[in-house]
């Protein structure tokens, strides 16, 4: 079976490039794949406006030197071309023309019309009836099956044994104050004494350092709640997978779409928490009513954030079921065939 050739342009920032790898990890249900990656480190101050006149006049090697630094040369061979990210539009568009490749965005288009694109892989069910688009949820490259042989079936009937805390932070429209963080920290140990959990808990980029440090003062307890603290000013990122194969639950601070989706693709159930002083974009409510319209997840105010509604969530949550990888597969194989062509022949299709 021949190998389908995919280069990956990379903003260099991991909510964006994650779900380009997520894509990849669908496309490699279906066919092997080769791939190589650019880190577009060298992003320069043209205008999103010129960028998008130059491709509109086929400029595509001056929009990439001009956007990107970049030159022809250094592109390598490939079928296919996938990014996430504003600034990786134009780069995706200007590569792919160059080398004669399908391309594929994750995202909302800006200036640039679907007719750039092969595909669009959005998120937000108002966009399903776009040309070249089609809706999923937010790709990430983690195979649930294999996170399930590692850990025990949710069983909603009673409290968790161990749970999940993805810690975020401040970000966009989400502010956190100290009293809101010392309360989750204190609704660990009311959940552990109350309830028997204990916890994995996983900070990111975005905590407040003084957070970090005061999880890491409850980790070191040895009668504490917390049974493992990934601190990410140690870890860095890529230790998720971890944490969801090993627990049976999972609580997540809201401000992170990326960090639900993940932990709802692991076929887990996830409650959300999140700030007295927040808001969502239009889009992202309406991503949130989807997931919890879907019954994989439940929000809660951290403010009313007690074991016992922790709990009460819990049971009103189906965990996903189906892969989401193969599902995210068939809808790009379905609109993009020729990417295929071994499987089509191997299936009989036309």
């Amino acid at each position: 079976m021949s190998e389908l050739s995919i280069l990956i342009l990379s903003d260099g920032r991991p909510g964006h490039y994650h779900l380009a790898d997520g894509v990849v990890a669908a496309l490699q249900r279906m066919t092997p794949v080769m791939c190589a990656r650019i880190e577009l480190t060298r992003r320069r101050l043209a205008p999103n406006a010129l960028l998008a006149a130059l491709l509109g006049r086929s400029a595509y090697a001056s929009a990439l030197r001009l956007g990107y630094g970049l030159t022809a040369a250094e592109l390598p061979p490939a079928r296919l071309i996938v990014s996430a990210g504003g600034d990786t539009l134009a780069a995706n568009v200007a590569v792919a023309r160059h080398l004669g490749a399908e391309n594929i965005f994750c995202g909302t288009l800006r200036r640039l019309p679907p007719s750039q694109f092969s595909l669009v892989v959005s998120s937000y069910a108002r966009h399903a009836g776009l040309p070249r688009h089609i809706v999923a949820l937010k790709p990430n490259g983690m195979d649930p099956d294999t996170l399930a042989r590692a850990r025990a079936v949710p069983d909603a009937s009673r409290p968790p044994r161990l749970a999940g805390l993805l810690v975020g932070g401040n970000s966009g429209l989400f502010r956190y104050e100290p009293d809101e963080w010392a309360a989750l920290a204190a609704f660990l140990e009311t959940a552990h004494t109350a309830q028997g959990i204990r916890w994995i808990v996983s900070t990111s980029r975005r905590t407040p350092p003084a957070v970090a440090d005061a999880l890491a003062r409850l980790a070191s307890r040895t009668d504490g709640p917390i049974a493992e603290l990934i601190d990410f000013r140690v870890s860095g990122p890529g230790t998720l997978p971890s944490l969801l194969a090993s627990v049976e639950a999972v609580l997540c601070t809201e401000d992170s779409s990326t960090m639900i989706s993940e932990a709802v693709c692991a076929r887990l159930p996830v409650v959300g928490v999140s700030p007295r002083d927040h808001s969502f974009k239009p889009e992202e409510a309406e991503y949130r009513r989807f997931m919890q319209d879907s019954a994989w997840c439940r929000f809660l105010p951290l403010a009313s954030l007690t074991p016992d509604r922790f709990c009460e969530a819990l049971r009103h949550i189906v965990p996903m079921r189906e892969n989401h990888l193969d599902r995210l597969a068939g809808m790009i194989a379905e609109r993009l065939p020729a990417l295929f062509p071994d499987h089509n022949s191997a299936s009989g299709s036309p």
